[in-house]
């Protein structure tokens, strides 16, 4: 099995070209069902794999809290894994061929209103290098609804202040252009022209965000800091980075921007996915209908 995994995984690096956290996703969960494997029915060879154990893992996964969406993305590793394998003919019958996707429910996203976003960038005080970074961080998060990952990898080469755009880099290695905001343009001046060539060493690269050391900023880094940043505001919900991008899409959705373009500014490849943001647009319409409306 551990063979085949490895054979797996460097087809989806080589040939499929997919990116790096997909890869390690993939590798975790087929790692996870190797090792259940082993220790509950003491089978290491992909040919002696059943559906039955497919289901039983997942079942077993489910059991140990995992939530529902991370056993449909395990459901669904193992059923490119032995269609993979069957292709390769390293199994001549496809265990995973009729394996069910577990269906999840959506939920909706958490916002945060545009008084609470103003609090927070407002938190950011002082005029040392880390705190004009981190002021033109959480513009930066808010203006162009970035993931946490994409700011850690923004590089100086892709953002063009003068036109107010950004190149990012998305999931699957896509390439996307973002326009970033007034007040975001002014705090990345403010950043690159004083506070940046103080955070420089002698190993840093191109990133935009840098750390005191100057290495590219951690997305761990940036939650904590999102974290010490929203208890200084006196905001008592839970705040982190990807928090700031649902309430960019919200907001807007709440000033009309139409829902084709919200999808191309997150980098949604499938419009579903951005749909759900018409749904706290809804729920909110209702409670002003509710609030105002004589006949509610």
């Amino acid at each position: 099995m551990n063979e085949a995994v490895d054979s797996f995984l460097r087809f989806l690096a080589i040939e499929r070209g997919l990116s790096t956290n997909y890869q390690l996703s993939t590798q975790q969960s087929l790692a996870a069902f190797v090792e259940w494997l082993g220790k509950e029915r003491r089978v290491a060879e992909p040919t002696t794999v059943t559906p039955q154990m497919l289901t039983d893992f997942l079942a077993s996964r489910k059991r140990s809290g995992l939530a529902s969406a991370s056993v449909k993305l395990e459901a669904v590793a193992l059923r490119i894994f032995f269609r993979f394998l069957f292709a390769q003919k390293i199994i001549t019958v496809n265990p995973a061929e009729h394996l069910p996707i577990p269906r999840i429910e959506r939920y909706l996203p958490d916002t945060l209103r545009r008084d609470v976003v103003e609090k927070l960038l407002a938190a950011v005080q002082g005029d040392t290098p880390a705190a004009v970074r981190d002021r033109a961080m959480l513009e930066l998060l808010y203006a162009s609804g970035l993931r946490v990952s994409e700011l850690c990898s923004a590089r100086l080469e892709n953002l063009e202040l003068d036109e107010g755009i950004i190149r990012v880099l998305g999931k699957g290695s896509k390439v996307r252009l973002v326009p970033v905001g007034s007040s975001a343009c002014d705090a990345l001046r403010a950043y690159l022209d004083s506070a940046r060539p103080k955070l420089v060493s002698r190993r840093t690269g191109a990133e935009i965000f840098l750390s005191v050391r100057g290495k590219k900023l951690t997305p761990q880094r940036i939650w904590q800091l999102v974290k010490v940043y929203a208890g200084i505001a006196g905001i008592e919900t839970s705040v982190y980075p990807h928090l700031l991008r649902h309430s960019f899409a919200t907001h807007l959705l709440e000033g009309g921007a139409d829902l084709r373009i919200i999808q191309e500014l997150l980098g949604h490849a499938d419009i579903s996915t951005t749909q759900v943001y018409t749904h706290v647009e809804n729920t909110r319409l209702r409670a002003i209908f509710k609030k105002f409306h004589p006949r509610a």
